[in-house]
């Protein structure tokens, strides 16, 4: 199967006072149709900046500055903005952390709703509606009918999150890409929505970029995972290899970070250091100062090289049997 989307050496920049800020550099991967990617990485790393260069909503002074993002074989990058507003929503949808960043507080669910789906589709009021509460139903949403005529503030923040996730389905796009959707919600409801995010994938064949910091929940979701730090992916290939035995001394640190990896009564271990700001890279492996396996060959950027069934971004790359840290054990 061909991929649906192919991310070839994306390069996205934002012109500051201080200078050019390259949030993301030389970022590859690709998706097919009814597959996962876990795009995992700490605050900062460009994990969101890329998911907003594939829907085209980096705005000035902000701008993809090289690369190519192929969508079912059409190149977006350089696309005018009525392209990507035809795909925006109806083949491409996206999921923000915040649901109110898709709901506007002044208008009811129906209306929102209802214009999401006639802005694509030539259909009359009654059939678009019926599609809404077909599909508020579907995301587990009581007496969807009656709960379309309220606004935003009558509903909790885990029912907000599920009405952002209905209107991202209301067009069964092809590719959605969830940045931290759950991030803010409780256990129980990120559970309930993480099932219904696999429910759609297995049922419709819709391919899905999960944007998070929290390995525990691409655990039990992802297919394939891509480790982000500073701007560039360092480690990448399936989910069960990544998280049992980690080729990239950064993914193996945030594997060892995780509670439920630590012997209990144990010091919980940690990176040493903190990210380095990205306006302050040089010309060697960003991970260099905070990492205990770098050495001399670190002053230079390593390219991406394949181990296994994965690639990794290191000159000493952790070549091990696998470790007791397994997907399991994450999630």
């Amino acid at each position: 199967m061909s991929a649906l989307l192919t991310v070839k050496d994306l390069r996205t920049e934002f012109l500051t006072r201080d200078g050019v800020l390259p949030a993301v550099a030389d970022v590859s991967f690709d998706l097919k149709r009814g597959e996962v990617l876990g795009l995992v990485g700490e605050s900062g790393s460009g994990k969101s900046v890329t998911g907003f260069s594939i829907m085209g909503l980096v705005d000035a002074p902000g701008k993809i500055a090289g690369g190519s993002i192929v969508f079912d074989g059409q190149e977006l990058v350089g696309a005018d903005e009525e392209t990507l507003r035809r795909l925006r929503g109806r083949r491409i949808a996206m999921i923000f952390q915040d649901p109110m960043m898709t709901l506007n507080p002044v208008l009811t669910v129906e209306t929102q709703m209802i214009e999401t789906v006639l802005a694509h589709e030539s259909v009359s009021r009654a059939v678009a509606r019926a599609r809404c509460v077909e599909v508020l139903g579907k995301v587990g949403i009581a007496s969807p009918s009656e709960r379309l005529g309220q606004y935003p503030h009558q509903f909790s923040g885990g029912m907000r999150q599920r009405v952002a996730i209905a209107i991202a389905m209301l067009h069964k796009p092809d590719l959605i890409i969830a940045d931290e959707p759950t991030t803010a919600l409780d256990v129980t409801v990120q559970g309930q929505i993480l099932y219904e995010m696999q429910q759609l994938v297995s049922q419709s064949g819709t391919a899905l970029i999960w944007i998070t910091h929290d390995l525990a929940v691409v655990a039990g979701l992802a297919d394939k995972i891509a480790v982000m730090y500073a701007g560039r992916i360092v480690e990448q290939g399936p989910a069960d290899d990544v998280l049992s035995n980690p080729t990239h001394p950064y993914t193996r640190g945030l594997l060892d970070s995780v509670p439920a990896t630590t012997t209990p009564g144990q010091r919980l271990r940690q990176i040493p250091g903190s990210t380095p700001s990205i306006m302050q890279l040089g010309a060697g492996c960003a991970f260099e100062a905070r990492c205990t396996r770098a050495t001399s060959a670190c002053s230079l950027m390593p390219d991406m090289v394949t181990i296994g069934s994965r690639s990794t971004r290191c000159w000493n790359p952790i070549v091990q049997q696998p470790s007791t840290a397994s997907t399991e054990s994450v999630a």
